[in-house]
């Protein structure tokens, strides 16, 4: 029997794995599918072991040995009844023949990163962890969690596991106890800079660059000024969707758009375009930089 397991959303694979791993009565064999030769692969795909008559075996990054996982089709043919290989993967070639001969026989499980486009997905998902764990979450908590850290699983586990210590979960107990991820903090940034509220802009600035990269923090901003361009353009059509916006950041942005007009939008998007030279172009400090874009706009 063989498994794959496929995808960069490691929590997702973390979990299937965990469950294939409590199904096994055994101590499972893990190995690194880069140092495998064709000896040892065909050991474990069709050998026998002298402790147990059934083998569970772990093996990770199996396609970036080329030789090896171009002989899968072979390989698969000889895999003992009881042993269950189990292939953890976080990309693979779909045109290649093996990722077709895995995809048709139905042993491929992919797990596809979330994105700003599973929100709902994301929110549905933190609320029936909870209810599996004994704890309640109303939607509108679920949905500020989703808002404060985003859609990865590993940073809505987290928050929920926290969450669970406290005696009940309300929007003010999250919001005292779950800290803004980096991309809501830089959109306040945005926000703060559109409002023209510079005190407080530098506040933000200064809390942020004793932790955070600034260039990423630039590249952030330059999405939202981007993000504000689209909503600007689009005229209250729904496109937030089709450009991955998060709803709760196209609700700001659209409104934040309406207030500053096309032409102050063009200006803005101007005032990036600069400073993205200089980023690019000079030795400035990106701090420094992130700031004077910011009181430009």
């Amino acid at each position: 029997m063989i498994t794959v397991l496929v995808g960069e959303n490691s929590f997702e694979v973390s979990e299937e794995l965990r469950r294939q791993t409590d199904g096994f009565s055994g101590e499972s064999e893990r190995y690194d599918g880069e140092t495998l030769d064709h000896s040892k692969i065909a050991d474990l795909f069709g050998g026998q072991t002298l402790f147990s008559e059934e083998r569970q075996i772990i093996i990770r990054d199996l396609s970036k040995n080329s030789a090896l996982w171009s002989q899968m089709d072979t390989l698969v043919d000889r895999i003992a009844d009881t042993t269950h290989i189990i292939l953890v993967e976080e990309k693979l070639d779909k045109r290649t023949a093996t990722y077709k001969m895995f995809k048709s026989a139905g042993v491929l499980k992919e797990f596809p990163v979330w994105g700003e486009k599973d929100v709902a997905a994301a929110q549905q998902w933190l609320i029936a962890r909870a209810t599996s764990t004994g704890v309640t979450l109303a939607s509108s908590d679920a949905r500020l969690i989703v808002e404060r850290v985003g859609v990865g699983q590993w940073q809505l586990a987290s928050a929920l596991d926290k969450l669970s210590l406290l005696d009940s979960i309300s929007a003010e107990s999250i919001r005292e106890h779950i800290e803004l991820n980096p991309k809501e903090n830089v959109f306040q940034l945005f926000e703060l800079a559109l409002s023209g509220r510079k005190d407080e802009l530098r506040d933000v600035l200064r809390t942020l660059s004793l932790t955070e990269d600034g260039y990423m923090v630039f590249a952030l901003l330059s999405s939202q000024a981007v993000q504000l361009a689209v909503l600007s353009i689009a005229n209250d059509e729904p496109v937030a969707k089709d450009f991955g916006i998060h709803p709760y950041v196209a609700t700001k942005l659209a409104t934040a758009a309406r207030r500053q007009g096309r032409a102050s939008v063009v200006r803005i998007i101007n005032v990036f375009a600069k400073a993205d030279i200089r980023m690019k172009t000079t030795s400035a400090d990106p701090w420094r930089i992130v700031e004077t874009t910011l009181l430009s706009i």
